[in-house]
């Protein structure tokens, strides 16, 4: 070694330091690599991308390969570096060396750790795919040593009851698929977003939560003359409506207004006429999930159901563009007014709520977060807080939402003043 010039060691020590920097660089790339997005790459035959999801389908074996070759040629490079220092200071060798250490040691951190291996931690796909050429061949060349080191270091993890071949799989949970919607940007329009959230949603939703109230429905009640039932089907706004008799709870049926029409045109609407075109009522339980509501819809061909308790009572209707507005929104040209129909701002920064509005409804249309795992309602919610029937008009506060009571008749909240605290924290 003593007659291989200075030139040249140093251009292999280069060499060496290049290599370093290559299996750092290696290293970080492919565990930096968006599995998702190297999946689609493979899929689409992308070359880089399938020799990369080759090498990963056994990190412990990539892992291996690349710290092997590192280590190698670190060891290699230190070795020299010291022969180096040597000959540079032949007469004082204790100085060699602690030179050697200092400078080569800098040398290693900056230009075959940290710069390679920032680098590929922020364009790992720049990286690891060229970079794959490379390790696929180092890996069959160094396969028996790796399986050598390999062995006696997984024996090590069983002693602690570690599995290696049980890898954990890259599935995403639902909180953790809609942090990465909310974070896609501009990649992801904001209205797609707000769909794609709305949609994970859906299973933290039940029918309980969209359902119009038994109070709200609008049906046919056969018991009433024939005059009132025709003066309801044309001035009616909907297109689907419930035939009973005497109560919600003695459904008769279904009924599409369309079908009605003809007799509606001819003067000759009968009761027997309604009963006999109507089509048979479908009921849902009221603690259906939204997400399995919205498939059972397209199952039985249904677009309309009655709500009922566990008891078999009525508590409501529910249609399929109940559920589709819960993810694209309301199907109305002013969004404002669709969506907060029972909320009215006042001048002075209040909001005066009604009481059978919806908490979800409010929240949504006025970005609030009012209780929602309570009552569904506005009037609900503040008997809850308040825990008894107000008789009176009455103050209460919830969280930072002052509440003033400005009327109340039939046992519940007909309206009520809302008044946002700024100064409330949560802490208090």
């Amino acid at each position: 070694m003593s007659d291989v010039p200075l030139s040249m060691l140093f251009g292999i020590l280069i060499v060496l330091l290049l290599c370093s920097a290559f299996f750092s660089s290696s290293e970080t790339g492919m565990m930096s690599l968006n599995r998702y997005r190297l999946r689609h790459l493979a899929k689409n035959k992308h070359k880089g991308a399938v020799r990369a999801t080759k090498l990963l389908e056994k990190p412990d074996r990539l892992i291996g390969t690349i710290l092997t070759g590192n280590n190698l040629v670190n060891f290699a490079a230190a070795a020299l570096a010291t022969i180096i220092s040597q000959r540079l200071w032949p007469d004082n060798p204790d100085l060699a060396v602690f030179v050697n250490t200092i400078l080569f040691t800098l040398v290693v951190l900056i230009f075959a750790e940290v710069t390679p291996k920032t680098l590929a931690a922020i364009r790992p796909e720049r990286i690891a795919y060229p970079a794959s050429r490379i390790l696929l061949p180092v890996q069959t060349l160094l396969h028996p040593f790796v399986w050598f080191v390999g062995a006696i270091a997984n024996g090590l993890l069983r002693l602690v009851r570690i599995d290696v071949h049980n890898n954990t799989p890259d599935n995403l949970s639902t909180e953790e698929l809609r942090t990465i919607v909310r974070e896609a940007g501009t990649m992801i329009p904001k209205r797609h977003q707000h769909m794609l959230i709305s949609i994970l949603d859906l299973e933290k939703m039940t029918v309980n939560d969209i359902m119009v109230p038994r109070n709200e429905v609008v049906g046919l009640d056969l018991d009433d003359d024939i005059a009132a039932l025709t003066k309801r089907l044309r001035t009616t706004q909907h297109t689907r409506m419930p035939v009973y008799r005497g109560d919600i709870n003695n459904v008769v049926g279904m009924l599409h207004t369309r079908n009605i029409s003809r007799f509606l045109n001819a003067g000759e609407l009968l009761k027997e006429h309604i009963e006999k075109i109507c089509r048979e009522p479908y009921f849902i339980p009221e603690s259906t999930p939204l997400h399995t509501q919205l498939f059972n819809f397209q199952k039985n061909k249904r677009r309309i159901a009655l709500v009922v308790d566990e008891y078999g009572d009525v508590q409501g209707i529910c249609t399929l563009e109940d559920i589709l507005e819960e993810i694209v929104g309301e199907f109305t040209t002013d969004v404002v007014a669709a969506s907060s129909p029972d909320v009215h701002p006042q001048e002075d920064g209040s909001y005066v709520v009604d009481g059978a509005a919806y908490v979800r409804d409010v929240n949504k249309a006025l970005k609030w977060n009012l209780p929602t795992d309570g009552p569904k309602t506005i009037s609900g919610l503040i008997v809850e807080m308040m825990e008894h029937i107000p008789d009176s008009p009455a103050c209460l506060r919830i969280n930072q939402y002052r509440v003033e009571i400005l009327q109340i008749k039939d046992n519940t909240v007909r309206a009520a003043r809302v008044t946002i605290d700024p100064s409330f924290r949560y802490d208090e």
